[in-house]
C-alpha cells in the first residue's frame, strides 16, 4: 500500500456547526487536514490505497457522506509554467525554454489564456511530453490522468444533476 497526498475541494456544509469536523472523522476523512478558504472546504488528504484512483474514489465517498458535495480534486490539470517547473522538478528556465521551442521540440501548447502574459498548460499532456523525455516518471503521468479523469467524472455529475434542475424547471414553468 502506497499513501497518496491530494486535496478535495467541497462545499454544502457549515463549517461554524460544532459538529463540522467531527462529520468528517466519523465518515472515515481521519487521514485529512480540513480547513475552509474562500468559503470552500478543503480537505487535504494523506491517504492509502494500492493506486491513486481507488484512494480520491474512497476520499470522495468519505466526503459525500457527511452531505458535502465534492467539488473537485486538486492538484488541478491547468498549470502555468512555473508550476510545471515545481511538479516535475526543473528549473523554470529549463520549462520556459522549452515552451517557446528553444529547447526540445513539440511542447504542448497552452489551453487557457492562451493570448495573455501567463497562459495555462494542461498537466496531463506536459506530463506525458516529459515521460516521453525521461524526464518524469510514468507513475506521474498516471497520477496526472486520474486526477483529470476524477475531475471529469465530477462534473459530468453535475452536468446531470444541472440538466434533471431545468427539466424540473421547464415542467413548472409549462404547468
Amino acid at each position: 500500500m502506497k499513501t497518496f497526498e491530494f486535496t478535495i475541494v467541497a462545499s454544502g456544509l457549515d463549517h461554524e456547526d460544532e459538529h463540522f469536523e467531527d462529520r468528517f472523522f466519523e465518515a472515515g476523512c481521519d487521514d485529512a487536514t480540513i480547513a475552509v478558504a474562500r468559503g470552500a472546504i478543503i480537505l487535504q488528504f494523506a491517504r492509502g490505497a494500492s493506486f491513486l484512483a481507488e484512494a480520491i474514489t474512497s476520499a470522495i465517498r468519505a466526503v459525500e457522506a457527511t452531505g458535502a458535495v465534492v467539488e473537485r480534486v486538486e492538484p488541478d490539470y491547468l498549470v502555468s509554467l512555473s508550476e510545471i517547473a515545481d511538479r516535475a522538478n526543473l528549473t523554470r528556465a529549463a520549462v520556459s525554454l522549452y515552451s517557446k521551442g528553444q529547447r526540445g521540440e513539440d511542447f504542448p501548447l497552452p489551453v487557457a489564456r492562451v493570448t495573455t502574459q501567463n497562459p495555462l498548460w494542461d498537466w496531463t499532456d506536459v506530463a506525458f511530453w516529459l515521460f516521453e523525455r525521461d524526464q518524469l516518471s510514468p507513475d506521474a503521468v498516471l497520477d496526472a490522468m486520474t486526477i483529470r479523469e476524477a475531475n471529469a467524472r465530477l462534473e459530468e455529475g453535475r452536468e446531470k444533476q444541472h440538466e434533471k434542475e431545468r427539466a424540473r424547471e421547464r415542467e413548472r414553468l409549462y404547468a
